[in-house]
């Protein structure tokens, strides 16, 4: 079989342009992008791998490198489409924020004010976990529940998300809502049913209604990528570097899961995203109010997770920065936001594990100091 490094320099592709910037310039910017991230590709023996720099403003340079499947020279492009995982956090907290900036939740609502016809058979502190805490992975919960046999329990994906929340409240709880970070997709599922509860829609609709739309992420959806038997999209690969056996839609975690992590977004849409992030809190205009997103990026509870991100300080971020990485055990991502130098640094592979998270965190490497050159 041909190797990786065999059909690399064929592969290298993928070239977006920076808005307003003459075209040759951008393409030289992000040439370089792919010559940084290229060796990495090829030390870790990934199928592929993309990197950007965005600021408040978008995207400043991106790049793709390597295949969409292992073992064929059919290249990744710059408007691919990645699988986010666990990156879909911070959008669920955005649509929860959006509802209570409207008045129809506040931080401190609970599941029983939320789903009042169930919450007589609630446990008591069952009753009283709060929207912060679920969003905060300080509810107590498990992390995962059995999700395929979840979603075998009802016709519709609302419905398979409130049999999620009933299963969960008969679960034993492993500590006190609000008293030790357990990080939870569970926790973030129970905070998509609350608002489809509010909404009155599915969490699909509500993501496309409340954050893509407005923002202009018109590439976006939810599930595995590409069309069954086709290398159409980049093909999910296990930790050994293997390709699945299949792709396509199905080929994710079962979407009930959806809040917690199985939206798939090209770089230059979730990049708009991550935009956002930055101008919201920088106190520029943005999708939601300013305090608005001082309560997204703010850990409660004495930890250093707030809703849907890590937080953290380096010295190349000015001081704090928000993180997050997503995997679905076939594909890993992860950004760097770091607001006081309105800046953030996102890396993306179709494979899962060690390796493919080392590689990321050094194409991130590469480009933050790429840009400490400018």
């Amino acid at each position: 079989m041909t190797t990786l490094r065999a059909f690399a320099l064929a592969a290298v592709t993928g070239l977006a342009i920076i808005a307003g910037a003459d075209r040759a310039t951008a393409q030289s910017a992000d040439n370089e992008v792919v010559r940084l991230i290229e060796p990495i590709r090829q030390e870790h023996r990934l199928p592929a791998l993309g990197a950007a720099v965005v600021t408040s403003r978008g995207v400043v340079v991106s790049g793709v490198t390597g295949t969409r499947k292992a073992g064929t020279d059919v290249a990744a492009t710059i408007d691919d489409q990645w699988h986010l995982g666990s990156d879909t956090k911070a959008m669920t907290a955005v649509i929860i924020a959006a509802f209570v900036e409207r008045g129809r939740l506040t931080w401190e609502t609970t599941l029983g004010d939320v789903f009042t016809e169930l919450a007589a058979g609630f446990p008591s502190d069952f009753r009283a976990i709060t929207v912060s805490q679920l969003l905060s992975h300080y509810a107590g919960l498990p992390a995962n529940l059995a999700w395929r046999e979840i979603a075998q329990s009802a016709a519709t994906l609302p419905e398979q998300r409130v049999n999620a929340l009933k299963r969960a409240a008969a679960t034993t709880p492993s500590s006190r809502p609000g008293a030790k970070f357990e990080y939870s997709n569970l926790g973030f599922v129970l905070a998509g049913a609350i608002a489809e509860r509010v909404g009155g829609k599915p969490w699909e609709e509500l993501v496309r209604e409340i954050v893509f739309t407005p923002l202009g992420m018109t590439n976006c959806g939810f599930g595995g990528l590409g069309t069954p038997g086709q290398i159409d999209q980049p093909w999910p690969h296990t930790a050994n570097g293997q390709p699945t056996s299949s792709n396509g839609p199905v080929i994710d975690n079962a979407a009930v899961l959806g809040p917690a992590g199985t939206v798939h977004c090209p770089i230059a849409d979730w990049s708009k995203f991550i935009a956002d992030q930055l101008r919201g809190a920088r106190g520029e205009r943005a999708l939601l109010k300013t305090d608005t997103y001082k309560a997204l990026h703010t850990p409660r509870f004495g930890g250093t997770y707030a809703f849907g991100w890590g937080v953290t300080s380096r010295v190349w971020g000015g001081g704090a920065v928000l993180q997050h990485s997503g995997s679905n055990t076939m594909n890993f991502c992860v950004v760097w936001v770091a607001p006081v130098r309105d800046m953030a640094v996102l890396a993306v592979t179709n494979q899962a594990g060690d390796a493919a998270a080392r590689a990321a965190d050094e194409a991130v490497a590469a480009l933050i100091r790429l840009q400490e050159k400018r």
